[in-house]
This record gives structure tokens, C-alpha cells and sequence, in this order.
């Protein structure tokens, strides 16, 4: 794991920064070693010591932080890159797979877990860079490797992506049509929104000119990035209102895996242990949160996340040469494949295409333009602003601009958003917003270039990797709208927004400044 800050010592009272405002402190026994002077000794197990000057040995406790340590705190703000995890690790899948074995062997069958493992395109674009593979070679070997460790099914984020998208832009279009709606009632609302005017009254902190917006919650802000959850709930909670309520792919995959698929098992949710391949370790963050638990069976949508580099260490522990293997013939349902059992994504950006998707179903549902196309600048203008993080794209109808949407990668862009969200003059109706430079195919948990390859390069090898797949749109997809019908009860339903929907709560600083803490 990647540590962005690290484990400080200081006069032999340790504690853990994550980040420089990291205030979660750790326990440390008062010794007599404390007020004299005395050494940390490591031994070949990579276990400390606490040396005296008479020479006698302390063993000094690990210091962790849990996952919910860290969700309470107010710290953090590029949350799990920093922070010392427990119970999100591929050494907890194989205890479970263990677990199994030894159950198998006393004969226990129906105490056995079923064990359902889904992973994210990027995660599957970022081996097969390494690897030298196609998507779909690497989806077919990591399914029969998977499955020979014993491992059940074997599922594809990109499937249940398709719900997430289906449901914001049905969020967005809600939306934009209160936007609508207050305009028509106030309509020098909307004079003084389109003028961009920052002069006159003000109130609180947005501007009277802006109240349309205010109303409508828009811009509606990307929720599937759990870094940027994060640290706005943390940094800057009048924000929380504009985030989209969906939920991202991986915990609308988590709810898809306890409560559908475990109904057509016959099995209870807690009878399940799902498992996410993510590309970064902010989503081991996102599935601990506590409105992703269910109190009536005890467990989590998702049980546990492994980032695509714990995945490869996996394979090499396990002796695996996935350049060599045998490849499954066929993958599992909640697998985004044609009728030839080809790999389907969807259009847009390797962040999820989320500006994409919603953009044009948008236009199509509120102002009837079809057939918009982001990548070849069809029926669209697109600027890109200092850096290739930022991009802005505008629909425009005779010369009048009526969609503005924008991409926002990294601290330096969202802060810039943030601030002109709260200062009330953002133009924009919706914003794909993520924590990392260069979107979700950057992450923090992805497999690195070796040192003969820039990073921008690699980065740009894997991004064409996961483009390289057809696409299909979310609505075309008929498994997916099987399931609002079969499972869901249509779409706008209320099942559809108990289970693909959620919540997110400001978290109140309770220090002031907590690097002025001595522990």
C-alpha cells in the first residue's frame, strides 16, 4: 500500500499521520523508557522493540487505524492512500476461501460462504496492460483463476455501472426540470443566472441571481469517486446537497449481490461474502461506510476491496502465469457481454463516462437533440481549461447555451469548483468530479509503469486498453432493464431509490488544530 504520509516518531510516543491533519491518536503505554533516553530495535520479523539503557526488550504494540476510525474523523482528506486499513485485504478473502475448505472437508457444506468476487474494467485495463493482454483475456483468466482458488462467481463492475448511470441521469433530469420550474416562476432568475453576474444583494453566501440553481441542487455533483465523498463531507459540507444521491457501481453491484442474487440462491445476505477488485484504495473507504451496512442480517453490500495491485500479488503467490493459463469459456451473468460473449462498456471517459452519459440523455429527454457525441465534439463545444483535468462541455440551442457540464480531476480543479460553488456564480449544471489526476484509471491502486515508461504514457496505454472495448448503451443493456422490471419495479420506482440511492453526512471537526495535540 501507498503511503502519502507515514508513521511518525517522536520521543518514542508513536502515532499514525495519514495526513498532516490526521486526528486519530493511538494509545502508548507510559514506560520508564519514556523519561530516559532509549532505542527502537526491528528484528528480523519486522517486529519493534523498546530498548532501555539496562538493556531489557519491550515488544511495542502495531499501531492501527480502522476503517470507521478513519470515517469519523475529520482529518483526512485524501482519505484511505493514508491510513493503516484492517478487514479490506486479499488476506481476508483467503482466510474465507480457507474457511470454506475446511468446512467442505468436515462435510458442513451449508455453513460454507458463498463467494462472489466483481471487478472493475479499470482494474481489469490495468493487468492487462502489464500483462501484455486483451480485457477480455484478462476477464476469462482472472474468472479461472478465481474460481480455482474457490471462488463462485465471478462478476463485472461495468454491469452494474450501467444501473448507476440509468439512475443519475434520471437524478439529473429530476433536477434540471425544478431548475426549469423555478425559472418559470421567477424568470429574472434565470436572466440574472445566464448574465453570470456576481454584483448586487447577496444572500448568505449565493448570490440572489443563482437561487434557481440553489433550489435544484444543481450543479449535480459525481458521487461514485469515495475520495471526493470524502472530503467534502469533511472540508466542505454545503456541498453535500448538489452530490448526486446514486450510488456508486461498486455498492449498486454490493446491493445487486445481497439482495437479488442471494434471493435466487435462497440464500440470506450474510451467507454471501462479496468481494470488489477495485482501482484505488478509496473504495475500501466507500464499502466500509456504515450506510452501506445492513443491520438486519449484520453485513456489509460489500465485504471486502482489493485494489488491482493486491490482485497481481495474489497471482504471484500463488505461482500463477496468466500469460499462460487456461482461459474461461464462458463468464458469469453481471457480465457486460454480447450475444459472442465479447466485453461491452459504455461511452465516455475510463472515470465511469458519466459526463458523457448523462449529457446525452439529457439533451435527448429535455430538449430532443440526439446522437451527441463528447470524444468527436458532435452536436457540442468542448474547452478544455489550463490543464487536460478540467474540460467543459456546453450544449447549445440556437445560440443559446441550455446544458453546461464539466470534468473536474484532482484537488487543484475541485477546490477551484468548490469555490465557485459556494461563492454561488459555477456555471455549470453538472460536474464529474474525481480525487485523482487523469480519473479513475490513475488510481492508487493500480499496477505502476516499470521505469522505462512515463507515467503519462502509461497511463495512456491503459486508458486505451479500456477504451478498446464496443459499447453499448446503459438503456440497450436487457439484462439490466430485466432486472428494474423483475427486480426493481420499473424504473423511479421506490426500490429503485431504497437501493440504488443514498445519503451523505457532514462530519464536524472536533479540533481546531489537531498537529498542536501532544498525545
Amino acid at each position: 500500500m501507498t503511503f502519502s504520509g507515514a508513521v511518525f516518531l517522536t520521543d518514542l510516543n508513536d502515532y499514525i499521520a495519514p495526513s498532516q491533519a490526521c486526528i486519530k491518536p493511538v494509545e502508548v503505554k507510559k514506560t520508564k523508557a519514556d523519561f530516559t533516553a532509549a532505542a527502537i530495535k526491528i528484528d528480523d520479523s519486522g517486529g519493534y522493540y523498546e530498548v532501555s539503557q539496562d538493556g531489557s526488550e519491550t515488544k511495542l504494540e502495531t499501531a492501527s487505524i480502522t476503517l470507521n476510525d478513519c470515517l469519523a474523523c475529520s482529518g483526512c482528506i485524501t482519505s484511505a492512500e493514508s491510513v493503516l486499513v484492517s478487514m479490506q485485504s486479499h488476506e481476508e478473502l483467503y482466510k474465507i476461501l480457507e474457511s470454506n475448505r475446511k468446512l467442505i472437508e468436515k462435510d458442513k457444506k451449508n455453513d460454507i460462504k458463498t463467494v462472489v468476487v466483481s471487478i472493475s474494467p479499470q482494474s481489469r485495463a490495468s493487468i492487462a496492460a502489464k500483462y501484455q493482454l486483451t480485457p477480455l483475456q484478462v476477464a476469462q483468466r482472472l474468472t479461472h483463476f478465481l474460481k480455482s482458488l474457490g471462488v463462485h462467481h465471478v462478476f463485472d463492475t461495468s454491469f452494474s455501472r450501467d444501473l448507476s448511470l440509468i439512475e443519475s441521469a434520471q437524478e439529473f433530469v429530476t433536477r434540471y426540470r425544478a431548475l426549469q420550474e423555478e425559472e418559470s416562476r421567477s424568470p429574472s432568475l434565470s436572466d440574472d443566472y445566464s448574465s453570470k453576474s456576481k454584483k448586487g444583494r447577496r444572500a448568505g453566501n449565493v448570490s440572489v441571481g443563482n437561487k434557481a440553481m440553489v433550489e435544484a441542487r444543481l450543479p449535480m455533483l459525481a458521487s461514485s469517486c469515495p475520495g471526493w465523498i470524502c472530503y467534502a463531507e469533511k472540508t466542505h459540507d454545503f456541498t453535500l446537497p448538489y452530490i448526486s444521491e446514486t450510488k456508486s457501481p461498486q455498492q449498486i453491484m454490493g446491493v445487486l449481490v445481497k439482495d437479488y442474487l442471494a434471493s435466487k440462491l435462497g440464500l440470506k445476505p450474510n451467507q454471501i461474502y462479496h468481494v470488489s477488485v477495485m482501482m484505488c484504495y478509496d473504495k475500501k473507504l466507500e464499502a466500509s461506510r456504515q450506510d452501506f451496512f445492513g443491520d438486519e442480517y449484520q453485513t456489509r453490500d460489500v465485504d471486502c476491496v482489493i485494489t488491482s495491485g493486491e490482485v497481481d500479488k495474489m497471482l504471484k503467490e500463488q505461482n500463477f502465469d496468466i500469460t499462460k493459463c487456461a482461459e474461461t469459456p464462458a463468464l458469469d451473468s453481471f457480465t457486460k457481454v454480447n450475444s459472442e460473449g465479447q466485453l461491452l462498456g459504455s461511452a465516455g471517459s475510463a472515470s465511469g463516462g458519466f459526463l458523457e452519459y448523462i449529457l446525452s440523455y439529457a439533451a435527448q429527454e429535455l430538449f430532443g437533440v440526439a446522437e451527441i457525441d463528447v470524444d468527436q465534439e458532435r452536436g457540442v463545444f468542448v474547452n478544455f481549461g489550463r490543464n487536460k483535468d478540467f474540460k467543459e462541455v456546453t450544449l447549445e440551442i440556437e445560440g443559446k447555451s441550455v446544458l453546461k457540464f464539466a470534468s473536474a480531476y484532482g484537488f487543484r480543479n475541485i477546490q477551484n469548483l468548490v469555490r465557485k460553488i459556494k461563492n454561488g456564480n459555477s456555471p455549470y449544471h453538472y460536474v464529474e468530479v474525481m480525487a485523482c489526476p487523469s480519473g479513475c484509471i490513475n488510481g492508487g491502486g493500480q499496477l505502476k509503469s516499470n521505469e522505462i515508461i512515463p507515467m503519462k504514457d502509461w497511463i495512456a496505454h491503459v486508458n486505451s486498453i479500456y477504451r478498446s472495448v464496443d459499447e453499448l448503451a446503459p438503456e440497450k443493456n436487457e439484462m439490466v432493464n430485466r432486472l428494474y422490471n423483475e427486480w426493481l419495479g420499473g424504473k423511479n420506482s421506490s426500490k429503485c431509490k431504497k437501493l440504488l440511492r443514498t445519503q451523505y453526512h457532514a462530519i464536524k471537526h472536533t479540533l481546531t488544530s489537531p498537529l498542536a495535540v501532544k498525545w
